[in-house]
């Protein structure tokens, strides 16, 4: 089992500490839900270090990058990020990722902390081809989720640049919390703004420490995974091994926006052929109409009964106060408001399929 740098940190401030990933990792400190809402209201951070990195570099780097991602990373400038995914030979995702444009000819790739190995190995088979430089950096950094609507505002004295100013999947690098060149990105996965902070290891105890004197008068608190996991699917944000894996198809799980045909990448011919003659089942979204918490791996069923798909996600909202979920189903039984069962132990509790995000803001 790893440790990210800040496990003893987390041990201190009384973390309920679980495997995750091959990591020893926080998933609650005062309870799932205080966790979500100071998100939803205030500032939290999490401590994602699991996360993997790696710098793809040199003249073929971008030609690297556009084989083996289906979005279009050609479209990133200089400071600009990109959610993407990694499609495999065979028709499913072998990741989803971030793509940032670092400088010229350099980019960062953030991708989930269960997948390192396996990404790592899928991109050098294709680099062969490519020669890119390629380096995991993985072990040497350290990454802060800074979230919530009140981010901006509670950190802006921590740095010289204006905070406001980095729009959404926009990063500049900078100085924050006394060190001199960091990542701050406008990203995160949770649905209501901040930032990123990717540093070495070296540096996250001093930025750990500086974040929270400066977060002190927003009632900035450290949040876990649980919360994490509830934030994001809230919002319908796809968590791979759950929602999206090697057998689910980019436009099967409605990743169809960042599926761009207007170049060559892994399997794009066969996906191109997928989406001209239609998928046969989706990924949806659905509300429970009675009580229960819908649990990855329970049964969708139609009104007779007859198992017609599986949850691939599920929690109570603490938002909506319902529970929640995501799970894939025959084409012809995703539309927009159609009623569909969730099969829980023994009880069938009806559900409506529904729009996302569940959250509003």
């Amino acid at each position: 089992m790893k440790n990210t740098t800040l496990t003893k940190v987390h041990e201190g401030l009384g973390a309920k500490m679980v495997p995750f990933a091959g990591y020893n990792m926080p998933v609650s400190y005062e309870g799932v839900n205080a966790e979500h809402q100071t998100v939803r209201d205030g500032v939290g951070v999490f401590d994602v270090s699991h996360m993997g990195e790696f710098l793809i570099g040199g003249p073929n780097a971008l030609d690297l990058i556009q084989k083996v991602s289906s979005n279009d990373a050609s479209k990133l400038t200089v400071g600009k990020a990109q959610y993407s995914c990694m499609p495999n030979e065979t028709g499913g995702i072998v990741d989803d990722l971030i793509i940032y444009k670092i400088k010229e000819e350099q980019y960062l790739l953030v991708v989930n902390a269960s997948n390192i190995e396996k990404d790592w190995d899928h991109i050098s088979k294709y680099n062969k081809d490519f020669g890119a430089d390629m380096r995991n950096i993985s072990d040497g950094y350290s990454l802060l989720a800074i979230q919530g609507p009140k981010a901006v505002e509670a950190m802006q004295s921590l740095t010289s640049i204006d905070l406001g100013a980095i729009k959404f999947y926009s990063f500049e690098v900078a100085d924050f919390a006394g060190i001199g060149h960091v990542i701050i990105s406008a990203t995160g996965y949770t649905g209501s703004g901040g930032f990123e902070i990717y540093c070495k290891n070296e540096e996250v105890e001093q930025i750990w420490n500086k974040v929270f004197e400066a977060g002190a008068p927003y009632n900035i608190k450290p949040i876990g995974l649980a919360a994490r996991d509830t934030l994001r699917l809230e919002m319908g944000y796809c968590l791979y091994g759950n929602d999206i894996n090697d057998t689910t198809s980019p436009l099967e799980a409605g990743l169809g926006w960042i599926t761009k045909f207007t170049k060559d990448f892994v399997n794009s011919e066969a996906l191109a052929k997928q989406k001209e003659e239609g998928v046969a089942k989706k990924l949806v979204a659905f509300i429970l109409d009675g009580k229960g918490i819908p649990r990855q791996g329970y049964d969708i069923v139609d009104e007779g009964g007859n198992k017609i798909g599986v949850v691939t996600s599920g929690t109570m909202s603490p938002s909506l106060g319902k529970g929640i979920g995501l799970g894939y189903v025959p084409t012809q039984n995703s539309k927009t408001a159609n009623q569909i069962q969730i099969q829980i132990r023994k009880n069938t509790v009806p559900a409506t399929i529904v729009k996302l995000p569940f959250y509003k803001g």
